[in-house]
C-alpha cells in the first residue's frame, strides 16, 4: 500500500514542526524508507520459512523423531518416557493465524527442548494429547484424559499481590517523589533516577500481570495443566512424577491476607525457560496452595509436618526456623521477612549431603541439603546441631531409597 502512494506521487499528511520550519515527508523519503525495511523483512520471512520447511517430526512407536536442515540433515530420537512438560505456546502473532506451537521439554539442560512450531490450533492440541498418551504407556490415539479445575486466580488478587510487595511499594514512592523534582526544578539529572524506577514498575508489575493474567490450575490424570497469559497464552502439562520440589513463598505483608506463591523445580527447564516456567501459582490461599502440594506429592501434608527449630546458637546466623520429615517429603522453612518453605519428596531426591562453612565449624553447626536438579527450590536445612544434622542425612538417604524402591520410576506411569 505504501508504495501504491508513493507511485501516484501522494505526499504523505505527516508534517514535523522543528524550529519553526514546518517539514513534509516526501514520497521520496517514503520509498528510501521501503528500499531499506524491504530486504530486511524478505529477510526475516525467508528465515522462518526455511525453518518451518527443515523441520520434520514424527513419532514412531515410544520415540518422537525430529529432522531438521534442508542441505545438512540432522536427526533426533527422544524416548517420550523421558518428556518432561509439554507446553502449547500461542504468542500473539500466531493466534491472528489460528496456529500454535508444541514446546516439549527434557531433562538435560539448555539444549533439551525441541520447538514445533506454525501448527494449526487443532493439531496442536491433538499433537500434545498423542504425546502425553504415550508418555504415559497408552495408545496414541487414546482421548484426552478430562481435567478437574483446581484454582482460578482472581485478577484482583494477582494485581493486589504484584503491588503490595515491599520493593514494589519502595519503587513506586520513587517515581513521583524524583518525577516531581524533575518537573518542578528541571534537573535533567533525575532522569537516572525516574527512567530505572519506570522500568522496575514495568519489570515487576506489569510484566507479570500480563503473563500470569487468566491463571489457572487443573489436574488430570495425565497431570498438572496451566493455562494463563493475555498476549502469549500458553498451557502447560506437567506429567505425575515431573515435579521435583515445590517452594512455597510468604511474604510479610501477604501474610496479612494469606496468599503464598508456589515455586516448582522441573527438570528440563534451563535459562530463560526456567525463569519463565517455575512458577505453579502466582498467588493463592495458603489452604490451596497446600492441598495442591498434597496432590503434586500424595500422601503428604506439608502442615502436618512437625519442624524441630534450628539451635539457638544459628538464628543471628542463618535465618532458620526448623526442619522436618516424615515419610513422604521433606520440609524446611527459613527466611525474614519473607517467610520460604521448601518441599521435596523423598522419591525425587537426587542426593543428600552436609556442608559447614567456617564459621559453623566454629560453632559447631552444619547445613543438610537434599538436592533436586536444578531449580529455583533448593532445599536446606541451615544451623542444625553436628550431630543432629549427620542423623538428618542417614534417615533421609534412606528413606529416599525406600521411596524409590516403592515408587518406581515416572515413565509409562500409567501402564503400571
Amino acid at each position: 500500500m505504501v508504495i501504491g502512494f508513493v507511485l501516484l506521487g501522494f505526499p504523505l499528511l505527516l508534517t514535523q514542526r522543528s524550529g519553526g520550519v514546518t517539514q513534509v515527508l516526501s514520497p521520496v523519503v517514503l520509498l528510501r524508507f521501503v528500499l531499506v525495511m524491504a530486504p530486511m523483512m524478505v529477510i526475516a520471512v525467508g528465515s522462518g520459512l526455511w525453518a518451518w520447511l527443515s523441520l520434520r517430526f514424527r513419532v514412531d512407536g515410544e520415540d518422537l523423531v525430529v529432522e531438521t536442515g534442508l542441505l545438512r540433515k540432522r536427526k533426533r530420537r527422544i524416548p517420550l518416557s523421558r518428556v518432561q512438560a509439554i507446553d502449547v505456546v500461542r504468542p500473539l502473532v500466531t493466534r491472528v493465524f489460528a496456529l500454535a506451537e508444541v514446546r516439549v521439554e527434557l531433562a538435560g539442560g539448555a539444549q533439551s527442548e525441541i520447538a514445533l512450531r506454525y501448527l494449526g490450533r487443532n493439531a496442536a492440541q491433538q499433537l500434545r494429547a498423542e504425546l502425553l498418551a504415550r508418555a504415559a504407556g497408552l495408545p496414541g490415539h487414546t482421548p484426552e484424559a478430562p481435567e478437574r479445575p483446581v484454582w482460578q486466580v482472581p485478577f484482583g488478587a494477582l494485581l493486589g499481590s504484584l503491588v503490595l510487595r515491599l520493593p514494589v511499594i519502595g519503587t513506586a514512592l520513587l517515581f513521583p517523589a524524583s518525577l516531581v523534582l524533575l518537573v518542578a526544578y528541571r534537573e535533567v539529572g533525575m532522569l537516572a533516577v525516574t527512567v530505572p524506577a519506570l522500568l522496575g514498575l514495568i519489570r515487576g508489575v506489569v510484566a507479570p500481570l500480563v503473563m500470569y493474567a487468566n491463571f489457572k490450575v487443573a489436574m488430570s490424570p495425565d497431570g498438572i495443566r496451566l493455562r494463563y497469559g493475555l498476549l502469549e497464552t500458553r498451557m502447560q502439562t506437567l506429567p505425575p512424577g515431573r515435579v521435583q520440589a515445590v517452594g512455597m513463598v510468604e511474604p510479610a505483608i501477604w501474610r496479612a491476607f494469606g496468599w503464598v506463591r508456589l515455586d516448582v523445580t522441573v527438570a528440563g527447564y534451563a535459562g530463560d525457560r526456567q525463569a519463565l516456567s517455575s512458577t505453579l501459582l502466582p498467588v493463592a490461599p495458603r489452604s490451596v496452595a497446600v492441598g495442591l502440594i498434597s496432590q503434586v506429592f500424595p500422601g503428604s501434608d506439608v502442615d502436618a509436618v512437625p519442624l524441630l527449630p534450628a539451635s539457638a546458637r544459628s538464628v543471628a546466623l542463618d535465618h532458620a526456623d526448623g526442619a522436618g520429615t516424615d515419610d513422604t517429603v521433606f520440609v524446611t522453612r527459613h527466611g525474614w521477612p519473607c517467610r520460604r518453605t521448601d518441599v521435596i519428596a523423598h522419591v525425587r531426591a537426587q542426593s543428600v549431603r552436609l556442608t559447614v562453612n567456617p564459621l559453623q565449624r566454629l560453632l559447631r553447626l552444619a547445613t543438610v541439603h537434599v538436592d533436586a536438579p536444578p531449580g529455583p527450590v533448593r532445599v536446606a536445612a541451615a544451623g542444625r546441631d553436628l550431630g543432629e544434622a549427620r542423623a538428618i542425612v542417614e534417615s533421609t538417604a534412606h528413606r529416599a531409597r525406600a521411596a524409590r524402591r516403592s515408587g518406581g520410576d515416572p515413565a509409562h506411569w500409567a501402564a503400571r
